[in-house]
This record gives structure tokens, sequence and C-alpha cells, in this order.
């Protein structure tokens, strides 16, 4: 298992090394860095800017570390600059991410929103994944069930389902197999890793999409 939180499989596609710690495994299990114009570091989370990719892992302590330990001009083979708060910005650029891809899931008809069409959904084994607002109610969220051999995400706020779904807020949410589902699944993991989370599993302040 990586840092990142997903499984290392060869057959997942191109692998990169990480330059915080050295682990190698499928891209959607890291994030890709480059160098401005101005030498400054940016995180590059769609993959497309040009220049050299320098990748980490989605994790927060190794781009924690990636920053503080100079890895960057290391891998980069020049003086760079790395801006306060890298980190937070990777999880503020992945948390938007992962917002559009469930709004464009839920356009093309392949996501629900609500308790009820959600338990009907999971009831009738159409739900691959369950969506639930970390900082929703407990006891209404443990009425619902992961689908079976399917996924779970339960590390978005209210706040940020609602802009997914069209909503001021949102607590429950599914999505169905195919389309975008995957991807969603991938980003959502990146985030995983990258979040910060309190310990009265809440994210960390000022940590929510926009």
């Amino acid at each position: 298992m990586s840092r990142g939180g997903q499984p290392k499989n060869r057959e997942d596609g191109p692998e990169r090394k990480c330059i915080a710690t050295g682990d190698t495994q499928p891209k959607y299990g890291l994030v890709r860095f480059v160098v401005g114009p101005d030498d400054t570091v940016f995180p590059d989370i769609l993959g497309k800017l040009p220049g050299r990719g320098m990748w980490v892992s989605a994790d927060r302590a190794a781009i924690e570390k990636a920053a503080s330990k100079g890895a960057f001009a290391r891998a980069a083979k020049q003086q760079v600059k790395v801006p306060d708060g890298l980190v937070d910005e990777v999880e503020k650029q992945l948390a938007r991410r992962v917002v559009d891809l469930i709004s464009m899931a839920r356009k093309s008809g392949d996501a629900v929103v609500g308790y009820e069409k959600v338990k009907d959904w999971l009831s009738k084994e159409v739900a691959q994944v369950l969506i639930q607002a970390i900082d929703g109610s407990g006891r209404g969220k443990s009425k619902l069930s992961t689908p079976h051999y399917g996924s779970y995400i339960g590390w978005l706020t209210q706040e940020e389902l609602g802009l997914a779904f069209g909503r001021q807020t949102v607590i429950h949410g599914a999505l169905a197999s195919g389309g975008l589902t995957k991807r969603v699944v991938e980003e959502a993991q990146r985030l995983k890793g990258v979040r910060e989370i309190t310990a009265a599993g809440a994210v960390g302040k000022g940590k929510t999409a926009r």
C-alpha cells in the first residue's frame, strides 16, 4: 500500500518516484510539481503544465518534507522558491478537483444526493461509491453502508459536497459505476493523503475548497 492510500500495481499505468521518500508508485498516487518562470515551485494537479515534472507522494508529510529538506531544488537541479503553505495549496486544489469531478458526474446522471435517494441506490446495488460529509452527523451516516466491493469517500465537508451537487450543503451522496467514478475515487484518495483531519474528525481550519 502506498503512502497516498492507493495499492501499488504496475498495471495501473506509468509509475514515478517520489523525490521525498524514494517510493515508486503509479502516477495517480502522487502529485506533480513544476518550476515556473520565476523559479517558484507550483503544484500541477492535472499534470499538464509545461516543464520537467517533480513527483511527490500524495501525502501531507511527504510534501512537507520535500518543501523543507531541499528535495525540489535537488530534483530541479537549480535553486527554487518554495512558497509558504505549499501543502495547503495542494490540498485546496485537490479538493476543488474532486468537487468538480463529482459535479460533472452529477450532470451526466451518474450521481445522486440525499439520504433517501442514496439509500435507494444502495438497496438496488446501483451505487458504486458512497460519499458522506466528514462534518455530518455520525448517527445519520452510520445508517448507510459502503457498497459491497465499492468505495467510500468521507473526507469532504458539507460545504464542499454542496458545491459539487449544486446545493448549500450536502451530507449524503452516491456515484454509480462507470463514467467519472474511477477518477473521482483516485482524486479523492490523493486528497485524503494531504488533507489535515483534526482529532475530532473534521477538516483543519481553512481547508475547504473554493
